[in-house]
C-alpha cells in the first residue's frame, strides 16, 4: 500500500498550509520530496519485517529460512540468479510450504500419508501413496484376519476390476504375487515388492467449465449432446475434495483424475447401475447438467439426478428410457430420448483436465487494463436468463455487435475517446462476425472476465466472402485478446488496401496481442478430436505491417501475405505457446504465395507442430520445432536450447538437438542416435488432455534439454523434472528404513 505524498504536510498547522498556499504551495512540495524517502525507508523496514517469517517473506529469503531448518536444497539452487526465469525456478526448488512444514514432516517421518503431503508441498503434484505389500497374494491366519488387503475379483462388481488399469492402478485393490525387482530401479521397476511404497503423482489439472452450452452433434441425432462445446469428446475430471484429517490417505474423490463409468454410477438394489452416484453430481459438484422445461415445463434447472443414467455410449446407440438422461463420463456425451428431446438448449458444468494454465480457462490470470478505456459488459446466454429479452443496465448488451454499435455512437457524440474494453462476463457462446475498423491511435481489448471461459463462436453468414474476426485500423491502433476461445474461423488482420499511396501505406494495425486465448487448430473438431478444416489458418497477416504478439495461447497455423509495399519485416512474437498446423507435414508458420513468410520471429519456449517458414528469426529458445524450419536470412539470429527437425536451415545454433547428441557419436550412428533423440508426445490432437506434452519416454535430451534443464517446449515453466527431484529427495529422507519408495505417475 503506497503511502501519501502528503502525509508529513497533512501534520502541519492549519495557519502554515494557509499562507503555503497564499505562496503557491513552495512548503508543500518541499515536504513531498522529504514524504517520499520516507516512505521508501519505511516500506524497506516493513519489507524486512516481513521477511523474518515463511508465509510473507520474499521468493530468495526462502531457502535462507530452510538453511536454517536444516532442510535439504538440490544442486541447482544454489546456481540461481536474479532473472525472472530463475525467480520461477526457484519457486521450485525451494517450495514455500515444503520448507514450512519442515518441523512437522520431521515430527510424521515413516508416516504414510506424509509422501502424500511431500508429493504436494515439494512438488505441487497431489498424489495417493500405496504399500504395496498389503496387495501381495498370501495365505491369512484365521485368528488374525484381515479384511482390507488385497482380495480376488469380483465379477460382479466390475468398477473393481476397472480400477486395476485406472490412473496407472493408483487404486487396485486386487491380490497380486510378489515382485522382486525393486521399486528405484534405473532399469526395470518393480511394484508389487514387500519394502516397495509408490507415490503416484497427479500431473493433470482438473478446471472447471461453468454453465456453458453443450454440443447437439446434430450428424448423430438433435437428441445427441456433448459436454464440450467444440463437439468433441473429452473425460470428465474429477472436482477434488479437501481430505477430511492429515492422516487420511488420498481417495479418487480428493485427487484430479478422470471419472469412471462404474465410480459416476451408483449401484442399486438390484446390482445394477442405473442412477447417478451423489458424489458427483449437483451444485458444486463434479457434474451438472441444465435443460430448461425438459423433461416438463419448468423442470431441469438443474436436471434431477433421480433422471441420470450412466451408460456406454461409444457408438451413440443407445435406448434411454423416457424422462431419462444418459450420460458417459469416459467420453464426455449424454444423450436424450429421441422422442422427449430439449427444445430449449442443455448447459453444463463439468471438470476437464488439462496439463498446465494455457489457452484460456476459468483459471486466474493477470489481465492488464487499457489506460482511460471505457468498459462495456457483454453478457451471454444463460438456461435461466437470455440477455436479449431482458432490461440491461447502463454499459451492459447483449451481443458484441451491439457493444461496437454503442462505441461508434460514443466516439461521435465525443471524438477523444481512443480505448475500450469489452468484457465477456459469463462462460457462454457469443456468436456472430465481428468486423473491427479501428481508427488512428484507437485500442480495444476484447477480453473474458475474470474466472470465465467465453467461446467467441464465427458463423458462416457470408457466402460470397469469407468469415472471420476481420481487423484493420490506421496508424498506432492496438487490439487485445485475452481470455477467448475462438472456434469457427480465424482472425484476419489487413492493412492498407491504397498500394499506390505512400500516405495511405502509413494507415495501418499497429499490434495485435493474443493473450491465454484459444483459436482452435483446424477451426472446429470431429468427435474423436480430429480437426474438420485442418489446412485453414488461425491467424492471417494479409498485406500488413502490424505486429504480431501471441502469450500462453494455443493457436492453429499463421499464414502471412506480404503487403507490396515491403519496409522492414514486422516482428512475429510468440512466448509459451502452442502453434498448431494439425500435422507436422504442413506449414505452421509461412506465406501461401511465396517461399517464406515475411516476418522477424522471436520464439521462446513454444511447442510448434508443423513446418516454419520465416524471412528471419531473431531468437528462438527452449523450444521443439516438430517439423523443418526455414529461415531465409541465416547471418543475424540465434537458435539455443531447441529442438530442430533435420533438415533445417536456421541461422547459429547453440546446444541445440539432435545436433549436439549426434556430434558425440560416431559417424555409422549417427542417424540412430538422430531417432533416438526425436520428441515422442502423449498426444498432438487439440482436446485431449495430454495435447502437446512429452511422453515419459520421451529422451532426456529434451525432457531436460531447455536452457536451465527443464523439458524444451510450451510446458517448460512447469519445470516438471525438478519437481520430480526435488519429491525424490525428499522421499529418500523422509521414507522409514529398509522401504523402497517411488514415484509413480497417476496422469
Amino acid at each position: 500500500m503506497t503511502a501519501s505524498e502528503d502525509r508529513l504536510y497533512d501534520l502541519m498547522p492549519m495557519l502554515y498550509r494557509m499562507r503555503d498556499a497564499e505562496q503557491g504551495y513552495p512548503l508543500r512540495d518541499f515536504l513531498r520530496v522529504l514524504s517520499r524517502q520516507a516512505n521508501v525507508m519505511e516500506q524497506d523496514i516493513t519489507r524486512l519485517y516481513d521477511n523474518w517469517f515463511i508465509e510473507t517473506c520474499d521468493d530468495w529469503v526462502v531457502p535462507y529460512i530452510g538453511d536454517l531448518l536444516g532442510y535439504s536444497l538440490l544442486p541447482e539452487a544454489a546456481t540461481l540468479g536474479e532473472q525472472a526465469d530463475a525467480a520461477a525456478l526457484g519457486r521450485v526448488l525451494a517450495p514455500r510450504a515444503d520448507v514450512a512444514n519442515t518441523i512437522d514432516a520431521r515430527r510424521r517421518k515413516g508416516t504414510l500419508s506424509l509422501l502424500e503431503d511431500l508429493a504436494r508441498d515439494a512438488a505441487g503434484w497431489p498424489a495417493r501413496a500405496v504399500e504395496f505389500h498389503r496387495l501381495l497374494g498370501w495365505t491369512q491366519h484365521l485368528d488374525h484376519q484381515h479384511p482390507h488387503r488385497g482380495g480376488t475379483t469380483d465379477v460382479r462388481r466390475p468398477g473393481r476390476m476397472q480400477r486395476i488399469a485406472w490412473a496407472n492402478g493408483a487404486f487396485d485393490a486386487l491380490a497380486h504375487a510378489v515382485d522382486v525387482r525393486r521399486m528405484g530401479s534405473k532399469h526395470r521397476r518393480g511394484r508389487f515388492g514387500i519394502p516397495d511404497v509408490a507415490v503416484f503423482a497427479c500431473r493433470l489439472r482438473s478446471y472447471p467449465v461453468s454453465t456453458t452450452p453443450a454440443y447437439c452433434l446434430e450428424e448423430r441425432g438433435p437428441h445427441c449432446f456433448t459436454f464440450s462445446v467444440l463437439g468433441n469428446d473429452t473425460p470428465l475430471f474429477q472436482r477434488p475434495v479437501s481430505e477430511a484429517s492429515p492422516t487420511h490417505i488420498a481417495n479418487e474423490i480428493n485427487l484430479p483424475v478422470p471419472l469412471r463409468r462404474y465410480r459416476f454410477a451408483q449401484r442399486g438394489a438390484r446390482a445394477d447401475y442405473a442412477s447417478a452416484s451423489p458424489e458427483l453430481y449437483g451444485e458444486g459438484k463434479s457434474v451438472l447438467i441444465y435443460a430448461p422445461d425438459w423433461p416438463a415445463k419448468g423442470q431441469g434447472l438443474p436436471v434431477p439426478i433421480e433422471l441420470l443414467m450412466p451408460a456406454d455410449l461409444s457408438d451413440w446407440h443407445y435406448q434411454v428410457p423416457r424422462g431419462r438422461v444418459a450420460v458417459d463420463p469416459e467420453r464426455g456425451r449424454m444423450m436424450f430420448p429421441a422422442n422427449q428431446r430439449p427444445k430449449h438448449g442443455v448447459w453444463v458444468s463439468y471438470q476437464y483436465g488439462f496439463a498446465a494454465d494455457l489457452g484460456g480457462g476459468e483459471y486466474p490470470r493477470l489481465t492488464p487494463e487499457l489506460q482511460d478505456a471505457t468498459r462495456y459488459i457483454v453478457h451471454a446466454a444463460l438456461p435461466d436468463h437470455d440477455p436479449t429479452k431482458a432490461a440491461l443496465p447502463a454499459g451492459h448488451y447483449a451481443s458484441i455487435a451491439d457493444a461496437l454499435a454503442a462505441w461508434t455512437a460514443a466516439k461521435t457524440a465525443t471524438p477523444s475517446l481512443r480505448a475500450l474494453i469489452i468484457e465477456l462476463a459469463e462462460s457462454g457462446i457469443y456468436e456472430g462476425s465481428i468486423d473491427l475498423q479501428l481508427a488512428a491511435g484507437e485500442a480495444i481489448q476484447l477480453r473474458a472476465a475474470e474466472r470465465t471461459r467465453p467461446v467467441l463462436r464465427l458463423l458462416d453468414v457470408r457466402a460470397s466472402q469469407p468469415d472471420a474476426l476481420s481487423v484493420g485500423g490506421g496508424a498506432g491502433s492496438r487490439l487485445v485478446l485475452d481470455g477467448l476461445l475462438i472456434v469457427g474461423r480465424g482472425v484476419e488482420v489487413h492493412g492498407p488496401t491504397d498500394d499506390d499511396n505512400a500516405a495511405s501505406a502509413q494507415q495501418d494495425v499497429c499490434e495485435v496481442v493474443i493473450r491465454h486465448c484459444t483459436l482452435v487448430p483446424g477451426w472446429s473438431l470431429h468427435c474423436d478430436c480430429g480437426p474438420k478444416r485442418p489446412s485453414e489458418p488461425s491467424i492471417t497477416l494479409d498485406g500488413t505491417s502490424a505486429a504480431l504478439q501471441v502469450e500462453r495461447s494455443i493457436v492453429g497455423a499463421i499464414s502471412v501475405i506480404s503487403p507490396a509495399r515491403r519496409g522492414d519485416p514486422p516482428s512475429l512474437r510468440l512466448c509459451d505457446s502452442i502453434v498448431d498446423a494439425t500435422d507436422v507435414e504442413r506449414v505452421a508458420i509461412g506465406a501461401p504465395d511465396e517461399a517464406v513468410a515475411y516476418v522477424a520471429a522471436s520464439i521462446s519456449r513454444c511447442t510448434v507442430i508443423g513446418q516454419v517458414q520465416l524471412h528471419s528469426v531473431s531468437l528462438a529458445e527452449d523450444s521443439i520445432f516438430a517439423g523443418p524450419v526455414r529461415a531465409l536470412r541465416r547471418q543475424e539470429g540465434c537458435v539455443r536450447f531447441c529442438y530442430i527437425a533435420p533438415g533445417s536451415r536456421t541461422p547459429q545454433r547453440f546446444h541445440c538437438q539432435p545436433d549436439l547428441a549426434m556430434s558425440a557419436e560416431p559417424a555409422a550412428q549417427r542417424t540412430q542416435e538422430q531417432w533416438r533423440v526425436t520428441p515422442l508426445f502423449r498426444s498432438l490432437r487439440y482436446g485431449t488432455p495430454d495435447y502437446a506434452r512429452l511422453a515419459d519416454a520421451c529422451c532426456e535430451e529434451i525432457r531436460k534439454g531447455a536452457s536451465d534443464e527443464s523439458a524444451m517446449g510450451v510446458y517448460h515453466h512447469l519445470y516438471e523434472p525438478q519437481r520430480e527431484a526435488n519429491l525424490a529427495l525428499r522421499l529418500e529422507e523422509y521414507v522409514p528404513a529398509d522401504t523402497d519408495a517411488g514415484i509413480l505417475y497417476a496422469s
